[in-house]
């Protein structure tokens, strides 16, 4: 444990004074670091890096000492055709994150979504098509290996059900569950030094999708895969976070490997401008404290990311309809209550 005192969940009550007058001003990745965590960080995305005022602030190493591209190392991104690869995209992302001295998360190898139709809708038996994983991890994580600021990659994504069980997609229905150790043996190879993750969502408490993980996982290590984290997501919503998250982030912890929250955001009911009510705010502010500070509060967690620090960039709003000011600066790159209960989490 970082901190000898047990995690205090916050309410909305206790964060409802809150004020902005009296924010903090540190830079929440410097925050973290005094906490203990390696970085605090955020996703972003070809097409954001072009606002000027947006840059501005995710190149600031202080507020964000990692990013994670949201969509340019993904499958259909660098090899829409099977054998072609292409990086510009997500080479402008690694440029980014070196110019800024922040760590970058690879995002992602094997993901059941975003592929390009010649692996969604090929003709495969098991050992073409786990050729043709392994040759797009080997060459996608190998493009960045050795570089200084490729800290983890997001080796498979998204491989279960809710119920625990493996999710029906074309590598377990073809390969079967191989797949997955087959993944993390081409991503080790390609670099012996990246932190290599397996990322899911609603595993942040514990239950059936987080128990199918762990059995995974500590089979896994049981056979010598190379496999040194779990990506905890964290799409919330707002007043719903789990109350085991500490203990599960412990209990996975507690296996040798890292924990860290890859995409964590709170999303709430809103209005047509895009506004929760104040009960919503507050209680988001207290959510992100409590999130934040299981992490802090456990010596295995080693960091947070954001997915993306802005409502003006949100996923949140496209694909939950009535949801959004998931994050913790507004669509006018102001900071919200939120931010606050994220320093109290990092500083608890």
């Amino acid at each position: 444990m970082k901190h000898s005192v047990p995690l205090l969940v916050a309410t909305a009550a206790s964060l409802a004074a809150a004020s902005p007058a009296t924010r903090q001003t540190t830079g929440l990745n410097a925050i973290a670091q005094a906490a203990g965590l390696t970085y605090f960080g955020s996703a972003t995305d070809n097409h954001e890096i072009t606002d000027a005022d947006y840059l501005a602030i995710l190149s600031d190493s202080s507020e964000f000492g990692q990013i994670t591209p949201g969509n340019s190392m993904k499958w259909d991104a660098t090899e829409p055709t099977q054998g072609t690869f292409t990086f510009d995209n997500a080479d402008a992302i690694v440029e980014l994150a070196q110019a800024n001295g922040q760590l970058l998360r690879g995002h992602t190898c094997v993901w059941y979504s975003q592929l390009p139709s010649w692996v969604s809708s090929g003709t495969w038996d098991a050992d073409s098509l786990n050729e043709a994983m392994t040759t797009h991890c080997s060459t996608v994580v190998g493009h960045y290996a050795g570089q200084i600021c490729a800290y983890s990659w997001d080796v498979v994504n998204e491989a279960f059900n809710e119920d625990g069980t493996f999710r029906e997609n074309v590598f377990y229905t073809t390969i079967g569950e191989d797949y997955i150790a087959n993944a993390f043996t081409a991503a080790r190879a390609a670099d012996p030094d990246a932190k290599l993750y397996i990322n899911d969502y609603n595993v942040e408490g514990t239950g059936a999708k987080a128990d199918g993980l762990y059995t995974l996982v500590s089979s896994l290590l049981s056979a010598g895969v190379p496999v040194d984290g779990i990506g905890m997501q964290a799409h919330l919503i707002v007043g719903s976070v789990p109350t085991t998250i500490q203990e599960n982030i412990e209990r996975f912890a507690a296996l040798g490997l890292e924990v860290a929250l890859t995409e964590l955001d709170i999303r709430m009911p809103v209005s047509d401008s895009d506004v929760g009510s104040d009960a919503d705010v507050a209680q988001q502010q207290a959510d992100y404290e409590t999130v934040v500070g299981a992490c802090v509060a456990v010596d295995g967690c080693v960091g947070v990311t954001i997915w993306d620090y802005t409502d003006r960039y949100s996923w949140v709003p496209s694909v939950f309809s009535g949801y959004g000011a998931a994050l913790p600066w507004d669509d006018d790159l102001q900071k919200k209550q939120a931010y606050d209960g994220i320093v109290s989490g990092l500083s608890a």
